[in-house]
């Protein structure tokens, strides 16, 4: 922001606000740190999680006062004036922010963006086939780079189960016996580099090896020899793709190559009906004006396929729900209609 400022560059600063605010501030961390903030005592979890928010938003107001200065004005004034932290009358009296090295963590940073990078990857998969987020799936493979990115996916592979729904994170050593990589060159890097050389270049980019393709993806270059000349490529330089295998989804990014078992079996397809079920009674729970922490009965209409679901997952839905009993009947007056994957059914719920 200090470099963008100093530029004249208000566009390039001000993008990189709204990258930050939505990405990882509004559709990562406030989205993943929900519980913390309504589950439990005001404890240290609880109180930490909402003073790094606090930060973040005072310390955005003061990046984006100079663009945006009338709301960045009263976004501070009214943090402030719940802790009075800090004396100044107007936002545009308070200091700048200063950027404090020791306050970054770069290993938590890089486990945090790879993270990112493979649930995004998982739920365009997941998008691509129309499999919805709440139907869990089995496995996703995740070829293994070196001793740091295992290392890395082991310390964030809870919060990927959670993120993409699914049971287990398998990482492979060697996954040239299961993933197939294809190799393109890429014109538009390689014509302002090579010239009239490109098209052999290019010849010599789609005769790689699976070997020398792994190269490239994971050291992000690679020399080779071409009219006796040396050469060096980039990872820019190609367009490198995966395979789909039988029952499975490939797609890569950044580096990062995932794999996703797309079956679907009747314990799965069960607990995916239980979370769609959970989802309607929260909707109807919050409509119904009830508070977070009331406990309720819940009645379902008859259904053999949705009671064949909630028998398997029945524990799960009751701690989701709050619900202290849960009965089918035959039928139900006044309930509210439900419909998901062609199933269809009335629920009623009472405090």
């Amino acid at each position: 922001m200090d470099e963008a400022y100093a530029d004249y560059e208000p566009t390039r600063a001000t993008r990189m606000i709204s990258d930050f605010v939505q990405e990882n501030l509004s559709n990562w961390y406030v989205r993943l740190c929900r519980r913390r903030f309504w589950k439990g005592d005001y404890a240290q979890d609880k109180i930490a999680a909402y003073q790094t928010l606090y930060t973040c938003l005072v310390t955005v107001a003061k990046l984006s006062a100079p663009v945006a200065p009338f709301f960045m004005d009263k976004l501070y004034k009214d943090l402030n004036a719940t802790t009075n932290k800090e004396s100044f009358e107007s936002i545009h009296l308070a200091n700048f922010p200063v950027s404090v090295e020791n306050f970054v963590d770069k290993s938590l940073e890089s486990r945090m963006q790879k993270a990112q990078t493979i649930s995004s990857l998982v739920l365009s998969l997941r998008k691509k086939e129309m499999i919805k987020v709440r139907q869990p799936l089995q496995r996703v493979m995740i070829p293994v780079l070196d001793e740091v990115f295992k290392s890395e996916i082991l310390a964030i592979e809870d919060l990927i189960k959670a993120e993409v729904n699914v049971k287990e994170i398998e990482l492979l050593e060697d996954a040239s016996g299961v993933l197939v990589k294809q190799i393109k060159p890429n014109f538009k890097a390689l014509g302002p580099r090579f010239g009239k050389d490109m098209g052999l270049i290019a010849k010599e980019i789609q005769a790689f090896s699976q070997d020398q393709i792994n190269e490239l993806d994971k050291v992000g270059e690679i020399t080779i020899v071409s009219s006796e000349k040396s050469i060096t490529l980039t990872i820019e330089d190609v367009e490198i793709s995966s395979q789909d295998i039988p029952g499975w989804l490939v797609a890569n990014s950044n580096g990062i190559t995932v794999a996703l078992d797309i079956t679907i079996s009747d314990e799965l397809r069960k607990e995916g009906i239980a979370r769609e079920l959970v989802n309607r009674i929260q909707n109807i729970r919050k409509d119904s004006g009830l508070e977070v922490t009331d406990k309720i009965t819940v009645q379902i209409q008859n259904n053999e396929t949705i009671e064949q679901a909630v028998n398997a997952n029945l524990s799960y839905i009751k701690s989701e729900t709050l619900t202290n009993e849960l009965v089918f009947v035959s039928e139900i007056n006044n309930g509210t209609e439900i419909e998901f994957d062609e199933l269809k059914t009335i629920i009623l719920i009472s405090k």
